[in-house]
């Protein structure tokens, strides 16, 4: 059997009474908060933007496709969509859905109110089962398989501005030459909270009403909303492809050294799947598209959110980073109380010839019994917590303020093994400051000590 570890066994059975005992029940509660509180932050951190992206991916999908044109019009330059990309997709196993859309500008008058929209038509293609969870009241359109249907669902921010029920019909000034008004059915609600950019001004209604209007020709669109099917892609793969050009755009930039060094070490940090594999997917669509066409990633279009987003995420970061410091800081303290405690015992140990690097080990394999014991702990509270703000939710939200109702936990378990292992690396590694002062301990004082 292992020396250190045993006599390390003996120590910690000797220590469930007294004032060690104590100290080991602070360095474990300290590190089980310590690791609970960052499993807490970073599934609530990643539910959060999970909801948020959700909800912009299910109503603008992961990129788009349209015209190249100078022109700065919400309304987009028409193009055939029927190319290779459309009707074969199967060529692009990256691809989970393709739809067709248009947007057209409009106004709603009503007794009482003048509300400027912008009407969004959709095709037989739309996925209706990403949209679903934003519907509130009533259905989605019906798009028959011939002429256009009339009927256009709402957000519930228009509808109360308006104050039009589902059922209701209303009138559609759309903004052209000469200028044309349709009568539509109201038949559903939807929201999404992302007022500034959706319910505030988006009405949803068949894309060949548009067309009609326009005096489009058939299989014509203002652009492709393209879905990302995520499986598709090599995690390992475009971690490394996105490290090596990473690096390599690092050390040939012009930054000092120390500077190169140090982004090369956020690297890992700053990595994000889902927008390394959408990068990958633009790149290979691009080389089938017309040279007309352009594609941007939805990312790109509401920047300010994901750049929110990103703030979110860098703050959970410096709370881990206070929340780290926090628990090394006291796990020191404890180390080297427990060493000063033990003094004549490491005394006695040297005096019978032990070297350092077994005295030292004793406290080692002390400390990762802790360690080990304070993850148990902070697991159990942290999964326990998230579990239950996830299954009942506990904490309600302002949708207003925070486009959800609820708080959200995004379970992600190689987030939860990430934090497990950064914590026992971390703090494993920080117990060889405190075992360090064993090698200034003297035999003879150490004996002596009282």
């Amino acid at each position: 059997m292992n020396l250190s570890y045993f006599i390390a066994k003996r120590i910690s059975r000797e220590q469930k009474e007294g004032f060690s005992s104590t100290i080991n029940v602070i360095a474990i509660v300290t590190i089980a908060i310590g690791l609970g509180a960052a499993i807490i932050s970073f599934l609530i951190m990643q539910g959060f933007q999970a909801t948020i992206k959700n909800k912009i991916y299910g109503f603008s999908s992961h990129l788009l496709v349209t015209k190249v044109t100078l022109n700065n019009s919400m309304e987009e330059a028409p193009f055939y969509f029927n190319t290779d990309l459309y009707n074969h997709p199967e060529k692009f196993p990256i691809i989970h859905h393709l739809q067709e859309y248009a947007h057209k500008a409009g106004l709603i008058k009503t007794e009482e109110e003048v509300l400027g929209v912008m009407f969004k038509g959709v095709g037989q293609s739309f996925d209706y089962n990403r949209f679903k969870e934003n519907m509130v009241e009533g259905r989605f359109i019906n798009l028959a398989d011939s002429g256009y249907s009339r009927e256009v669902v709402l957000s519930k921010f228009i509808a109360d501005k308006l104050k039009i029920n589902t059922g209701d019909e209303l009138i559609v000034h759309f903004f052209q030459n000469p200028p044309r008004t349709r009568k539509l059915k109201v038949v559903g609600l939807y929201e999404t909270n992302l007022s500034e950019y959706f319910d505030s001004k988006i009405i949803i209604g068949d894309i060949r009403l548009i067309s009609r209007m326009n005096e489009w020709a058939d299989s014509v669109a203002g652009g492709l909303q393209i879905y990302i099917d995520f499986n598709k892609f090599e995690r390992t793969a475009l971690f490394s492809s996105y490290f090596h050009d990473n690096y390599e755009a690092i050390w040939n930039s012009e930054l000092s050294g120390g500077d190169k060094v140090m982004e090369t070490l956020r690297l890992p940090f700053n990595y994000d799947f889902e927008t390394a594999a959408m990068d990958e997917a633009q790149d290979i669509i691009s080389e089938s598209m017309d040279y007309d066409l352009y594609i941007e990633q939805t990312s790109y279009t509401y920047q300010q959110v994901f750049e929110w987003l990103g703030l979110v995420s860098r703050q959970v970061t410096i709370l881990l980073v206070v929340i780290l410091i926090v628990v090394c800081v006291n796990i020191i303290s404890v180390m080297l109380i427990l060493v000063m405690e033990r003094t004549q015992m490491v005394g006695m140990l040297k005096a019978m010839g032990a070297k350092d690097k077994l005295v030292r080990s004793v406290f080692i394999y002390s400390g990762v019994n802790l360690i080990m014991k304070g993850l148990f702990f902070g697991n159990l509270l942290g999964l326990g917590a998230c579990y239950l703000l996830d299954k009942f939710q506990l904490i309600k939200l302002n949708p207003h303020d925070y486009y959800m109702s609820y708080v959200p936990v995004g379970w992600s378990w190689s987030s939860i093994v990430f934090l497990n292992l950064l914590v026992f690396a971390l703090v494993t590694l920080v117990l060889l400051v405190p075992t360090r002062i064993i090698s200034r301990i003297s035999p003879i004082k150490a004996i002596r000590f009282d």
